[in-house]
């Protein structure tokens, strides 16, 4: 029972999704006044879905899962699962955009939005945000972020290197979980562009890649990739801990990635009803491009 309730720590990041939660829900409320009902129940809805997702951004940084990350290593790909893939998939889910933009009064929110979307010096975001929300430039970032922090050297110097480590690793591991579900979930006022099809194989592609990961720490490896876990002792050996933690990496893979595929699979059979051959060959070509 100490290994829930010891190693909690008070992290500054609290009071941003404490904060970042009580502008949402002031923008919810503010929407609430000028909604039908039933829109309004289905905002409440997403806005659990939302706190949900920042709740668990908090428990991978500053639950005992955060201290337990520096002495095994499957205690760390649990905590990068819930960056990359739970809490990301939660937020977008939430469809946040319009109640934090509702959030501020209407004169600041109008400063604001000129600011990011029309000012000068905001333009190097825009672009960024463009580039990184292009649906197969999000999908194959998401796929590179996840091998590179893989690598020892990185993954090392992210172990050693506060720095690196909270602001770098786990910081690209949520924003590129982000946009990665962009291109999946619904996200009102953001739609996926990416077709069924191409959801499909981009699921399928993401699912290969963790496998691969997987099988190449697990399988395949008889010593331990990282020496930072190689040195110390926690009563599990470090190629034993190396392949508990790939075996929750691959596992993971198929708990997230089956659901996703036959949900892009119902569309795709919906969209293709009463359909000929001659137009489902063209669309399939069409996704694959």
């Amino acid at each position: 029972m100490s290994l829930l309730t010891s190693h909690w720590t008070l992290d500054p990041f609290l009071a941003v999704t404490v904060l970042v939660a009580a502008w949402h829900e002031h923008g919810v409320r503010h929407l609430a006044s000028r909604s039908r009902p039933a829109r309004n129940a289905g905002r409440r809805r997403q806005s659990l879905l939302f706190y949900a997702g920042l709740t668990l951004l908090d428990l991978a940084v500053m639950s005992p899962i955060d201290y337990w990350s520096d002495q095994f290593f499957w205690v760390h790909q649990v905590q990068h699962l819930l960056l990359m893939f739970a809490a990301p998939v939660l937020i977008v889910a939430g469809a946040p955009w319009l109640p934090l933009a509702h959030g501020l009064p209407v004169r600041q929110r109008r400063r604001v939005g000129r600011a990011l979307l029309l000012s000068g010096w905001s333009a190097p975001l825009r672009q960024v945000a463009r580039t990184l929300t292009r649906p197969w430039v999000a999908v194959v970032v998401f796929n590179l972020d996840m091998v590179a922090w893989h690598l020892p050297v990185l993954f090392d110097l992210a172990y050693r290197n506060p720095f690196v480590h909270i602001w770098l690793m786990h910081g690209l591991f949520f924003v590129t979980g982000v946009a990665f579900w962009l291109q999946f979930t619904n996200s009102y006022p953001l739609r996926p562009r990416l077709t069924p099809i191409a959801q499909i194989g981009a699921l399928f592609g993401t699912n290969v890649v963790m496998f691969v990961i997987a099988m190449t720490l697990g399988l395949l490896a008889t010593t331990a990739w990282y020496p930072v876990y190689a040195n110390l002792h926690t009563g599990l050996s470090a190629v034993g801990d190396q392949h508990l933690g790939a075996g929750i990496l691959w596992v993971c893979g198929d708990f997230w990635a089956l659901p996703a595929m036959h949900r892009a699979m119902r569309r795709f059979i919906d969209d293709d009803r009463g359909a000929t051959w001659e137009s489902r060959i063209d669309r399939l070509l069409q996704g694959a491009r």
